[in-house]
């Protein structure tokens, strides 16, 4: 029987592109996001051909979405081999003149809490076996207060530091935990979040697939992160352990403030 790995925001962009990886290695999904483009990537991947994909539509934003997943992947009577922690949303913006407090909390509601509530649901199977691998995407911008998405920057910085110290706790139980931290890449983020008129947006992109490979090779080997996609997003990486945090927000501002691709 095929392992079996469930990837979150997998409708589009690296969640999708996770999807496929998994897919082409061998591995039987349960693919969630909140749209119904989900039925549509599922037949795409069975497509592939070789392995089960089960699409659930579900909020993971809410507490009874998370729940929903976690039913829907115990009646398949199967562990969970993988579980790749993807789903996320941004916004862009001022915080206070141009977001809602719906908007920002909608990012804490899947960013976060979403990824504690799902990781505490399969981690604890994971530990009962002694086996699992599971992959938080961060990103880059955990590395540096982000400006303009004030909100977003600390969620993923939440993600890194949270996955981290599951690593560290779960040393010698046979679970590993891995981090995937792409830079700008080409996906819908930028659209979703209303930042098209940002320099960063307007800025060369990674290709999700590169990314979710890399992401992939992390998890496979047991790394505990890795920075994918361009030499660019490595460095900055390297500078946000180095450089002050004002000097890094200042510079984030010239990135993603509105008005700033003009």
């Amino acid at each position: 029987m095929n392992p079996q790995a469930v990837v979150t925001g997998a409708s589009s962009g690296i969640g999708l592109e996770l999807a496929k990886v998994f897919a082409d290695n061998g591995y039987d999904l349960v693919i969630a996001a909140e749209d119904d483009a989900i039925d549509t990537v599922a037949e795409e991947i069975r497509g592939r051909g070789g392995v089960q994909v089960d699409a659930v539509q579900v909020d993971l934003s809410s507490y009874q979405g998370v729940e929903d997943l976690v039913a829907r992947i115990r009646a398949s009577g199967r562990p969970v081999d993988a579980l790749a922690v993807n789903a996320g949303v941004g916004v862009g913006g001022d915080f206070v003149r141009d977001t809602s407090v719906d908007d920002n909390l909608e990012i804490v509601n899947l960013n976060v809490t979403s990824a504690v509530h799902l990781t505490h649901r399969v981690l604890s199977d994971m530990v009962d076996r002694k086996e699992g691998r599971v992959l938080f995407t961060s990103s880059i911008a955990a590395t540096t207060p982000g400006p303009f998405q004030a909100v977003y920057a600390a969620s993923k910085a939440f993600l890194a530091s949270f996955g981290q110290g599951l690593r560290e706790e779960l040393k010698n139980t046979g679970v590993s935990v891995t981090m995937l931290m792409p830079g700008p890449t080409d996906t819908n983020f930028f659209d979703r979040a209303g930042m098209q008129d940002t320099k960063v947006a307007q800025s060369a992109k990674d290709d999700p697939a590169q990314v979710a490979r890399e992401g992939f090779e992390a998890l496979m080997k047991g790394e505990d992160h890795v920075v994918a996609g361009s030499v660019k997003n490595k460095a900055q990486a390297l500078a946000g352990r180095a450089l002050p945090d004002p000097v890094k927000a200042k510079a984030h501002r010239k990135m993603s403030e509105p008005g700033s691709a003009e």
